[in-house]
């Protein structure tokens, strides 16, 4: 059978922006994908931070202007538009020096009429501000496009430096106006229903982190990142709020989101356990076992027997062990109807072998199981 590479894994996605998109990526290769916006973006037009900023930046000429997103700068002109300010804005723009961080920023640059000074070739923030400090800021009026985030070292950098320096807050972001679905998304990392978690931003790491914790499933929700959960970030600061409180994350080369997708799905295919038993060939897919290359879905309780087994193939494993893994708990004769509905869904009994009054294992030929944490994660 084709089976596409990500069938039988489900991905969780706390994204605002671009969700969608991110989503789609995961469902193309056979995931599953569950959505828990864990932040909110303030509309530009309503927020009254940005357009405090955009006045006090009107207020006096502008030296340099930083630019960090294509789609933050032109939301920033029309929300200006619409504020009356559009044409006083483009024109402060126009007299100032503009530093664009990336092409899309430099391409927004450019279709507003104005023409960027610098875009390093790097794409960072760090080295526009060397850019920037090598040249010296002392007495310099400075605005810088923030992109959801606040950049504390880039701003405090220029500051200690002499500049004064206006934050623009384009896309500031708040919790979402209804928490129910991430809170569900959070059960189900902590049920073993989530099998990945890519973040595209550090606010939504620090959100989901805090609704845990208001709800008392913080060290829970960070033991299953830790151990279980493939949790990737598509840049360094994204991971911050990931990394404060020790849970390992994948990064691309390049801060995309095509290019975060294909690091988890690079991921989940290493961490697969893989075996050969009783003449059959079986792989783990998370949520799915594909046996013979036939994807096979598992319930919740049967999914668990299974992994625990597999995590040490060829192993004892004792019922009371078992029962630690099951997801509700329960008493051993809960293990004994889950290792009946595993041996049913596998299609072949002798994959799941009783040792009398000891356990159950796996028969195993030979195995692949790559431990957790993975290679290479930061």
């Amino acid at each position: 059978m084709n089976v596409l590479p990500l069938a039988g894994y489900a991905i969780g996605v706390t994204a605002a922006r671009r969700a969608d998109e991110l989503g789609a990526l995961f469902v193309r290769k056979g995931a599953t994908v569950r959505y828990g916006p864990s932040i909110r973006i303030v509309p530009l037009a309503d927020d009254t931070e940005l357009h405090a900023a955009t006045r006090r930046l009107l207020d006096a000429p502008l030296d340099v202007a930083v630019l960090t997103t294509g789609i933050g700068f032109r939301g920033w002109l029309e929300a200006a538009e619409g504020w009356g300010l559009g044409a006083d804005l483009l024109a402060t723009l126009a007299s100032a020096r503009l530093l664009a961080r990336g092409p899309k920023a430099k391409g927004a640059v450019r279709a507003a009429g104005l023409a960027e000074a610098f875009s390093p070739r790097s794409e960072s923030n760090a080295e526009v501000l060397d850019h920037l400090l090598s040249a010296g800021v002392d007495g310099l009026r400075i605005a810088v496009q923030l992109h959801g985030e606040p950049l504390p070292y880039f701003v405090e950098s220029l500051r200690h430096g002499g500049a004064e320096v206006i934050e623009v807050p384009v896309y500031r972001w708040v919790g979402p106006a209804d928490p129910g679905p991430l809170d569900r998304l959070i059960d189900a990392v902590l049920d073993g229903g989530i099998d990945a978690l890519p973040f595209t931003s550090a606010p939504a790491a620090a959100s989901m982190l805090t609704m845990a914790k208001r709800t008392g499933r913080h060290d829970a929700l960070v033991q299953a990142m830790r151990e279980r959960v493939i949790v990737a970030a598509v840049g360094p600061i994204t991971a911050g709020p990931l990394a404060a409180v020790g849970v390992p994350t994948v990064r691309p080369e390049r801060a995309r989101i095509g290019a975060l997708a294909r690091v988890v799905a690079e991921a989940l295919e290493q961490r697969t356990p893989r075996l050969r038993a009783v003449g059959h060939r079986v792989e783990l897919r998370g949520q799915a076992v594909l046996v013979d290359g036939e994807l096979r879905e598992l319930a919740p309780a049967p999914m668990a027997v299974l992994r625990a087994l597999a995590h040490r193939p060829g192993v004892v494993v004792s019922r009371k062990e078992l029962t630690g893994c099951l997801p509700s708990g329960g008493e051993e004769h809960a293990v004994e109807t889950a290792v009946g509905r595993l041996r049913s869904a596998l299609g072949d009994s002798k994959l799941v072998q009783t040792v009398v009054k000891r356990g159950y294992r796996l028969p195993v030929e030979d195995a692949e199981v790559v431990p957790f944490p993975r290679a290479g994660a930061s």
